[in-house]
């Protein structure tokens, strides 16, 4: 197996798509060993793609797409400005607040951040941040896009380690109120050490808020519709999916009455492209997995982990630290996919809640984006902005602090990730 992980690696930094990077080192591992039929890389790559939970994935991506052409962003930037215009870090402030207002509606990091760039990124510029600052707080934000619901990375979490997506869902807003809290912190520093200034000088009035927050309500309501239709046995996830995307419709038909026929056409377009990425990726992840599975891969990390510590919160910040290193050379999702079926057993024969676990994990993983030398969603950024990755990394170095602060203490404070899915689902 040590072959197929040092032939991924190679791919991947030459540049090989993640997904044939994937599926080319899986096939390799059946080369190996010339006893198994060759007919299983077929099946494992078609079963993978035949669970049913998986339909969420799609369904949320559609939605996610509807939203954006929905008028939702507008809206939502509108409210963002009014809640953290004054702060000091201006638009850089008001960045962080759409990415959280945002969480819920795009779904994927690497999305929020483009959008974003493209949206804030010469806006800020302009009012005297530097490229680098200006490319690592409009990726950075993007951390909180993955733990607020419909977060894809909890929906595959779940259906790989069979772990409740609803209590998932509900543990994701706490931390990232947490992250949102300690990247502003971030940013008010840097902003006071440099001199930027509030986007408002003025405090917005009653019917200034009110206005805002009417405009962005059906996109905040989102994630409660997600929460209460799995709370109350309406949907499944699978199912909620569906009804997320005839939401999305009516709000951009009926409610805010701007979603056209070329609206429809290029969120399908959109998603299809997605959907397609996300699926190809989801079915060659099989042919490695199955590799790892075979090896006895899980069992023999779990063995050196144990030697080293079988304190649960020892081996969760050390599963941690490996999630980080390896995110910097794969991706998001990738790692979700691959290690998973690693290190969740572990847990669970440590006594450690598979929530708790989740949302920390997805947390680390989610890091990989904006870390070079593969960050897609820190690439993203700066092509966008054209900000050389040296110094993206070098003004993003506070950013990171701050998130990595937050990850420990959502290690040894469980009950920060716990507290609200045992309130709603017992």
């Amino acid at each position: 197996m040590l072959l197929v992980a040092i032939a991924f690696v190679i791919f991947l930094l030459m540049g090989m798509p993640v997904a044939f990077a994937i599926g080319i080192s899986g096939a390799l591992f059946f080369i190996q060993y010339p006893e198994l039929p060759f007919t299983i890389p077929v099946q494992v790559t078609v079963s993978q793609t035949q669970n049913f939970a998986l339909l969420a994935v799609p369904m949320f991506i559609l939605a996610g797409n509807l939203l954006n052409h929905a008028g939702i962003t507008d809206r939502l930037l509108t409210l963002a400005s009014v809640l953290t215009g004054r702060l000091k870090g201006g638009l850089a402030q008001v960045s962080l607040a759409l990415s959280a207002l945002m969480g819920g509606v795009s779904g994927s990091a690497i999305a929020d951040a483009a959008m974003q760039a493209r949206m804030l990124g010469e806006q800020m510029i302009a009012r005297g941040f530097t490229r680098g600052f200006t490319a690592g707080i409009l990726s950075f934000g993007a951390v909180l896009t993955p733990i607020i619901p419909p977060g894809i990375g909890m929906i595959l979490y779940g259906t790989i380690g069979q772990v409740s997506i609803g209590r998932l869902f509900a543990a994701g807003f706490v931390p990232a109120f947490l992250l949102w809290i300690a990247l502003s912190a971030a940013v008010w520093v840097t902003a006071k050490r440099r001199g930027y200034q509030p986007e408002r000088l003025v405090r917005p009035s009653l019917a200034e808020a009110g206005a805002a927050l009417r405009g962005g309500i059906w996109a905040l309501l989102f994630p409660v519709f997600l929460l209460v239709g799995l709370r109350m046995g309406v949907f499944t996830p699978s199912e909620i999916g569906a009804c997320a995307v005839v939401y999305a419709l009516v709000i951009g038909v009926l409610i805010h009455r701007q979603m056209k026929g070329r609206d429809f056409i290029e969120a399908l377009d959109g998603s299809l492209s997605d959907v397609g990425a996300v699926m190809f990726l989801i079915a060659l992840s099989a042919v490695f997995s199955y590799g790892i599975v075979l090896e006895r891969v899980p069992d023999t990390i779990s063995g050196w982990i144990l030697g080293a510590t079988e304190n649960l919160h020892g081996v969760m910040v050390l599963i941690v630290l490996f999630v980080l290193a390896a995110g910097f050379f794969i991706d998001a999702t990738v790692l979700i996919i691959m290690l998973t079926p690693i290190f969740l057993p572990l847990i669970r024969m440590l006594e450690g809640d598979p929530v708790h676990f989740g949302i920390v994990f997805i947390v680390a993983a989610t890091i990989g984006n904006f870390t070079p030398p593969v960050g897609a969603a820190m690439y993203a950024v700066c092509s966008i902005l054209r900000c050389h990755v040296g110094a993206y990394s070098r003004e993003s170095l506070p950013l990171m602090l701050a998130v990595g602060g937050v990850a420990l203490l959502l290690i040894f404070v469980p009950g920060l990730v716990l507290f609200l899915p045992r309130l709603l689902f017992g």
